[in-house]
């Protein structure tokens, strides 16, 4: 026979749990209807479990954590995979993607985005077509073919109907745009169809020249930086991929699905939501990394080596440019790079060590100050 939730509370309130392990354990035991042995037995095993899981006073956490994620960092391999499912677009993986990560680069090498949309969107292969067109940077040589008129001093740009109308773009549209970007005289014929005349404001060779070249830097239509756009449908939902990050331009598109939209750029994440959401996609993306290899890591050192990098409100690589080389110790920051150079500047300023941390009683030759180390016996 279940029993009543007052006996419940009064078996599961003195614990020394957590609060929302107390409240996921009696949401759950008063939804299945358990008895008080049932509830005794799940006590017993979750406790068990508990505190298998709890760290030990005075253990070296930072030490197991890094090994832990260097050893099975070794077995990684380093070649550029394609992203899974999506042929078109090339993703890095591996050590290399971890090395980007710890190193809490502004830019990975190979942004992309996981776009969801909004219902309408997500079932419609068309409204999906017609929103990737909106997010892909279309440019002057996805649109036409361009001719160098020497003969009249002249640019020639011949629209491919087609391409315009999949894009829903006009001859008008990107003479207009082309007008906002060039300070060059723009025409649009009257004799072809679809055809655009660019003219230099002085009839130099080298300005026609230069000319064709700018021209492929503006973009025409779409995100700048969102290389190419693909569809997949993921079950019943189509989702948009795409080669290239710009996650703040992306969310303002009417369609997008702000609430699953990702991108593998921390950097832009920690931007537009913050220092919190910059850490859970830390652990998000080491942790898929190091799956994708097979290689299973206790996500609880990925989260300390996360909790870390963002401790001080701003993500920060580790290393001597970030959390390395803002140790208070000397001899801490003197081990890991540049070991001259910390010496040097510390005796100029007169620094002190006080030898609190692993690394600079073991240089000194002192017992750590971690595990029996930490502890003094004091006889009366």
């Amino acid at each position: 026979m279940s029993i009543s939730e007052a006996t419940i509370d009064s078996m599961i309130e003195p614990l020394d749990l957590p609060m929302n392990i107390k409240k996921t354990l009696r949401e759950d035991a008063i939804k299945v209807g358990v008895t008080k042995k049932e509830l005794e037995d799940i006590i017993e095993r979750l406790m068990a479990s508990y505190e298998y899981a709890c760290v030990e006073p005075c253990e070296a956490v930072g030490v197991v954590s890094a090994q832990s994620i260097g050893e099975p960092g070794t077995q990684m391999t380093m070649r550029t995979f394609h992203y899974a499912g999506v042929a078109e677009i090339n993703v890095t993986l591996g050590l290399p993607r971890l090395i980007e990560i710890v190193d809490a680069r502004k830019q990975p090498s190979t942004p992309m985005m996981t776009i969801a949309l909004e219902e309408g969107y997500a079932t419609d292969r068309d409204m999906a077509r017609v929103l990737a067109w909106e997010i892909e940077a279309t440019h002057i040589e996805h649109l036409a073919d361009i001719t160098t008129d020497l003969a009249n001093m002249q640019l020639i740009i011949d629209l491919h109907e087609k391409t315009l109308m999949h894009r829903s773009l006009t001859a008008d549209d990107i003479a207009d745009k082309l007008r906002d970007s060039l300070d060059v005289m723009v025409t649009i014929s009257e004799n072809v169809q679809n055809q655009i005349i660019l003219t230099p404001n002085s009839p130099s060779y080298r300005e026609l020249l230069q000319l064709a070249k700018n021209i492929h830097n503006i973009t025409l239509k779409g995100i700048e930086g969102i290389k190419r756009v693909v569809i997949r449908k993921d079950g019943e939902e189509y989702t948009l991929y795409t080669e290239g990050s710009q996650l703040k331009d992306v969310l303002q598109i009417e369609g997008v699905d702000v609430t699953r939209t990702y991108t593998n750029n921390i950097g832009e994440i920690y931007d537009v939501f913050g220092i919190e959401a910059a850490r859970n996609a830390i652990i998000t993306e080491a942790t898929n990394t190091l799956s994708e290899q097979g290689l299973t890591v206790d996500i609880r050192h990925i989260m300390l080596v996360s909790d870390i990098m963002c401790s001080d409100g701003e993500v920060k690589q580790i290393g001597r440019h970030g959390i390395s080389g803002e140790k208070a110790s000397v001899f801490a920051r003197a081990a890991f790079e540049v070991t001259v150079n910390h010496l040097l500047d510390a005796g100029m300023r007169g620094d002190r060590d006080e030898l609190n941390g692993v690394t600079e009683n073991i240089i000194v030759g002192q017992p750590i100050k971690l595990g029996t180390g930490d502890v003094h016996l004091i006889s009366r």
